[in-house]
């Protein structure tokens, strides 16, 4: 079995931070594809609570849970 990474938005090099497809010009999220999908040059390898934005925020998707080393699907970079 391959192990390959999605051809979604998060992993899409016209994703902008506001989650709006540069290409489309729409709101999208991680469950959009599209045969524009071009990849990021670069993924975040430290994707976990402690480098999130959203870490002991009130937009965090799990506050109950987050702990250093959780990874999530709401994951956000710091600015």
């Amino acid at each position: 079995m391959a192990i390959r990474l999605s051809s979604n938005c998060s992993n899409c090099a016209e994703l902008t931070p506001a989650a709006e497809c540069n290409v489309h010009k729409v709101k999208v999220n991680a469950n959009y594809t599209c045969d524009s999908f071009a990849l990021k040059n670069d993924l975040a390898v430290d994707r976990q609570c402690t480098s999130c934005t959203r870490h002991n925020t009130d937009s965090c998707a799990h506050p109950d849970k987050a702990a250093p080393g959780m990874l999530c699907s709401s994951w956000a970079p710091v600015a």
